[in-house]
């Protein structure tokens, strides 16, 4: 009996097509993929892979009205744009491809090939061709290879490519997008060789100088890269790219400065360029000048509306300079963006605004996606380490002065040597300091690797066989989590130095604790949750606030009243928070805010936003920074209350003002950084202080205020906690919580 054959899918049909298309079998895939098109005439993979196959075969005309329907049927398809702006060029329709190509990028302004092709337009707009081989087998070839390229097929690519050298062994595009491909396939060594040869073939092209740079910076060789952006700024001084990577760089060997200047020409030449007012304004916030910063960050978005990260960023600078301009409306605005996926916001910022634990891990999982992808070619893949001893990691650029670094040191000075070998890989810069001599001496090795290169320090772990990563940095000023992007341990972890999930896949667990993300609380992060018996924040017992208490006229405060006190970070108040400080201040007659003063501008808009609440701003008191963190534990003393911010809590400061015997008052949240203050209070038995509404808050700071008795009382509690040594747990126990939960992994 005959039976019938089961008709194939479409996309069955495609993906036979696709198969035939590697293997170079063109015929049979042309074949599958017109009779695809005749199931679906507007099918944009069809269409685009006949445009495709046609446009490497040199049929430019045939290939056009495929691709043009391609990205009619798929408008948001960059690669069909791309293949289109080909296409166009070769029928020499520099206009129609320029278009084409700039809509690409604006769709996907990492596709491999599209800046290569547009540096290509541009010369051609302007009569220089050296870039495109003469051989037309070469140049398809070329072409084939781009489009490869723009679906990650690099392997694919690279073969393509080296043919169409054999045919002319002096094309720029040839050898340009052979340094494209050796890169994304983990030769950066071959790819820095043929993008050398590509500057020699095409010395008045700045993209291959460009290229040669990113790559040198990629090998850790930044005076040479910083002398390949300068050539390829001297080629093309337009070439703004060169002076905001070049900016990058500069910032990244700590020379600060230097990068702002580069900023500074790149916006001379082109005042809108937005990567570079971007990159202005970052660079102004590190000088604390975030009024500058709030300027830079406005004007991008005046240019460009949707730049990635743009409303974050200025909120961010706005928050650091406690300037609440449209605060109710930017901060709809992020949390409407990161709602529908885009990328609006960094996730710092983020915890500044909500304490909404769902948005801030999908803020985190979008830039981690944008900034650390996984690296396809992992390290350890499995294999099974026999050690005698636990091998840890700890990676941070903080081991040095820095709340991370007086926070950890006790701990890792108290570790079991016996039972682990410790090794700290530092990506900081060395500050000179006993707290960083502390850290030198404190593990069983020590690596400085602040300029080597990410996969450098991913292999050497690799080579030392290290059994847990744990990093101490996450999405904050120094981290270098592209190291872990290569995955060079079995098992990576993140804690102490950001409040939240990281969001990336490769990271596998993150060190918390039970009331800081309890159970029903686990679903908003990513990793899996190791919880400690105490609060996560370690504590080095070392530093003690000073025997000897300052008077209150050594700051400026009254000798009568009540003190409100809140050292907190400037981009930690917010308008909601401010309010009901101004409205305790104007309860409690006599009393005064105590704050810390950080920059000029945050201390000109708070005391402006006390005037319009209607207070004298003669009743906040800023504070300066003391070179003795003891001196500055003492005058804690000083003050009645700490009134905690939120939704981003006190961290290290709610546990200086509590070490110092001064009650906090602290309003609980569902977010990581919401919940910190109160995990302290539980530890210290003092749970009472901990609010669940502003209301609360309101109501609690001002029963410790005016009620003498209630505050003397909460005061004598938490100072017989102190003496009878109940808490903090100290280094050692810290230590041995932390060896507990890395051995049971």
């Amino acid at each position: 009996m005959n039976t019938k054959a089961p008709k194939k899918s479409i996309q069955t049909i495609i993906n036979d097509a696709i198969a035939h298309q590697h293997a170079g079998e063109m015929d049979e895939a042309l074949a599958l993929f017109m009779q695809a098109l005749k199931m679906d005439s507007k099918n944009a993979a069809a269409l685009y892979s006949i445009g495709a196959i046609e446009s490497g075969r040199g049929r430019y005309a045939e290939a056009l009205t495929h691709m043009q329907k391609a990205v009619k049927a798929s408008p948001n398809f960059a690669q069909a744009h791309l293949a289109l702006s080909v296409i166009y060029y070769h029928l020499n329709q520099i206009p129609e491809a320029t278009a084409a190509v700039t809509k690409a990028l604006k769709l996907d302004a990492k596709l491999a090939g599209a800046q290569a092709h547009l540096e290509i337009l541009r010369l051609s707009s302007k009569g220089v061709s050296h870039a495109v081989s003469t051989n037309p087998e070469a140049a398809a070839l070329n072409s084939q290879a781009i489009s490869l390229q723009g679906s990650g097929q690099h392997a694919q690519a690279e073969q393509l490519l080296r043919q169409a050298l054999t045919l002319d062994g002096n094309n720029f595009m040839s050898l340009y997008s052979l340094g494209v491909s050796c890169s994304a396939l983990g030769n950066p060594k071959e790819a820095l060789t043929f993008f050398d040869r590509a500057t020699q073939a095409a010395p008045q092209l700045p993209l291959g100088f460009f290229a040669k740079a990113k790559t040198l910076h990629d090998l850790g060789l930044a005076e040479n890269a910083l002398t390949a952006y300068d050539q390829a700024i001297e080629v093309d001084p337009h070439y703004m790219e060169s002076y905001t990577n070049k900016a990058a760089l500069l910032q990244s060997i700590n020379r600060h400065h230097d990068a702002l200047l580069a900023l500074t020409a790149a916006t001379e030449i082109e005042p809108n360029h937005v990567r570079a007012l971007e990159g202005q304004g970052q660079l102004l916030g590190q000088y604390k000048q975030y009024t500058l910063a709030t300027r830079a960050f406005a004007h991008a978005l005046q240019v460009a509306p949707d730049y990635a990260y743009g409303e974050g960023h200025l909120m961010g600078a706005r928050m650091s300079n406690c300037d609440w301009t449209d605060f109710e409306g930017a901060k709809a605005r992020i949390m409407a963006g990161i709602d529908a996926g885009k990328l609006t916001c960094g996730p710092l910022t983020i915890m500044s605004i909500t304490d909404d634990a769902a948005t801030i891990r999908k803020c985190a999982e979008l830039y981690a996606a944008d900034k650390y992808q996984a690296s396809p070619n992992p390290l350890w893949t499995g294999e099974k380490y026999h050690h005698r001893k636990k091998r840890v990691a700890f990676m941070s650029a903080d081991f040095r002065i820095h709340p991370v670094g007086y926070l950890l040191i006790g701990l890792i000075e108290q570790f079991d040597k016996s039972k682990f070998e410790l090794t700290g890989f530092f990506t900081g810069v060395a500050d000179d300091s006993d707290l960083w001599r502390r850290y030198r001496c404190a593990f069983d090795n020590y690596i400085d690797c602040h300029t080597m290169p990410s996969i450098e320090v991913a292999k050497l772990m690799r080579a030392m066989e290290i059994d847990v990563v744990i990093e101490l940095s996450g999405h904050t000023e120094g981290t270098r989590l592209d190291i872990l992007a290569h995955r060079p341990a079995p098992t990576q972890v993140t804690y102490l130095g950001f409040p939240g999930t990281l969001g990336l896949p490769y990271i596998d667990y993150l060190i918390s604790d039970p009331r800081i993300i309890p159970a029903e609380f686990e679903q908003h992060y990513q990793e899996k949750i190791l919880t400690l018996p105490h609060c996560y924040l370690p504590r080095d017992d070392s530093v003690v606030p000073s025997a000897e208490t300052p008077k209150r006229s050594d700051f400026g405060l009254p000798e009568e009243g009540v003190v409100f006190c809140s050292f907190n970070h400037d981009y930690k108040i917010n308008p909601p928070l401010f309010k009901v400080w101004m409205d305790l201040l104007k309860e409690v007659p006599g009393s005064v805010l105590w704050l810390m003063k950080l920059n000029e501008g945050a201390h000109t808009n708070l005391t402006q936003s006390a005037r319009d609440h209607g207070i004298d701003p003669d009743r906040i008191i800023f504070a300066s920074r003391l070179p003795r963190v003891e001196d500055h534990l003492a005058r804690y003393r000083l003050a009645d209350v700490f009134i905690d911010t939120y939704p981003y809590n006190g961290h290290t400061t709610a546990g200086d003002a509590l070490r110092a015997g001064l009650p906090v008052v602290t309003l609980c949240g569902g977010s990581f950084a919401s919940r910190v203050a109160a995990s302290l209070l539980h530890d210290i038995g003092m749970s009472e202080l901990t609010c669940t509404s502003f209301d609360e808050y309101h109501d609690k700071a001002l029963l410790l205020a005016t009620n003498s008795s209630e505050r003397e009382k909460t005061k004598s509690k938490l100072a017989g906690i102190l003496d009878r040594q109940s808490w903090p747990p100290t280094p050692k126990q810290q230590a041995k919580a932390l060896e507990d939960l890395i051995l049971d992994i």
